[in-house]
């Protein structure tokens, strides 16, 4: 008889329920990691909401932390019973994009070309881990260890939240000295405001109108916070900054609204690093873009992963330059799932992340 596991499984636009799956067989280059807590991510609403297609009968989730239950033949460097986290992001480490440098973008090519965001295997291409279990492919380049000190709430957001919002200040091309704005303190706008701070910007603007989020956006590093509600943001950042806008703006929400609005405040040969998820047409004003000459750049970003990045973000939290701990709000376990995706998908009671455990 197979074994069984509880999993949120997408069935159809509006609905992801629990129910029961197999546990999935174990091949000579994966892991199956008992997944310990997990969380509930923007692009999961997306997928929830019909936004993002997917197939129907998928479990859904991308950020695991857990315990490695088995490992594949092959798989070197680890040990059953080790706690372990894994990117959102799981690179193959050997196709075109990621011998390119971008592992994010692990698609491959074809004669039409390469199919983009291809490293998005959890919860988009194969099964995803709010779930008792997941299966982790190529372990040995993203499975990474867990120190011992630190607990899974603290590494919770390294898999896809701390390293997407990192990703978005690192694409700004951030240096000493910067001003930077920020639109949108959600979990991933805070944590590229908390990137920014890190990476040397000097004056940090923020926008967002909820008062909880506001808060926690000047914890995280922000100099001053724009309430959008009370003034407009592009005017308020060009006062702020005497009319010469700002050398890095970051776009964390995925709306036509906000990117223009990013795209206003730069100043002359200035950087606006986009990681919204767009669910429809963007259009560029001919003036904010100067015509095409202005000497900007756009730059977007998919969450780096692989077992180097999720090193590099656990030892941020391990080194208490960042704390994270704030972003998580609410804490459920996995029978009360559907319960905690009508409160994240409908933003109540003021919440950032959901703590989900097994």
């Amino acid at each position: 008889m197979t074994a069984k596991m509880k999993a949120a499984i997408f069935v159809e636009k509006n609905r992801i329920v629990l129910d029961d799956k197999p546990i999935p067989d174990v091949g000579p280059m994966d892991a199956l990691v008992r997944v310990t807590t997990t969380t509930i991510c923007g692009t999961d609403v997306h997928i929830l909401k019909g936004e993002y297609p997917v197939e129907k009968g998928l479990t859904i989730g991308h950020e695991p932390v857990g315990v490695i239950e088995k490992l594949g033949s092959e798989v070197k460097g680890f040990t059953e019973g080790q706690r372990v986290i894994a990117g959102a992001i799981t690179p193959s480490g050997w196709s075109n994009a990621c011998l390119c440098g971008y592992c994010s973008q692990d698609g491959a090519g074809t004669k039409h070309g390469w199919k983009p965001i291809g490293g998005w295997k959890f919860g988009n291409t194969i099964d995803g881990c709010q779930a008792e279990y997941v299966l982790v492919p190529d372990a040995m380049a993203n499975l990474a260890a867990v120190a011992d000190h630190l607990t899974d709430e603290e590494v919770l957001m390294c898999p896809d939240i701390m390293s997407t919002g990192f990703a978005g200040a690192e694409n700004g091309g951030i240096r000493i000295g910067d001003t930077v704005a920020v639109f949108a303190q959600g979990p991933i706008g805070l944590c590229a405001t908390a990137g920014a701070k890190l990476l040397g910007a000097t004056r940090i603007i923020t926008v967002d109108a909820v008062a909880a989020r506001m808060a926690v956006s000047r914890k995280l590093g922000a100099d001053e916070v724009v309430n959008f509600k009370e003034a407009d943001p592009v005017e308020a950042i060009m006062d702020l900054t005497d009319g010469r806008g700002v050398d890095v703006s970051i776009e964390a929400l995925g709306t036509q609204a906000t990117f223009e609005a990013a795209l206003r405040v730069l100043r002359p040969g200035g950087t606006l690093s986009s990681l919204g998820v767009y669910s429809t047409d963007l259009k560029i004003p001919l003036d904010a873009f100067s015509a095409g000459l202005g000497d900007n750049a756009i730059k977007t970003a998919l969450c780096p992963g692989g077992k180097e990045r999720m090193r590099r973000m656990m030892e941020v939290i391990g080194s208490g330059r960042v704390d994270l701990k704030p972003l998580v709000t609410h804490r459920y376990s996995l029978d009360q799932i559907e319960e905690a995706y009508d409160l994240f998908a409908n933003q109540r009671d003021g919440v950032l992340k959901v703590a989900i455990s097994t």
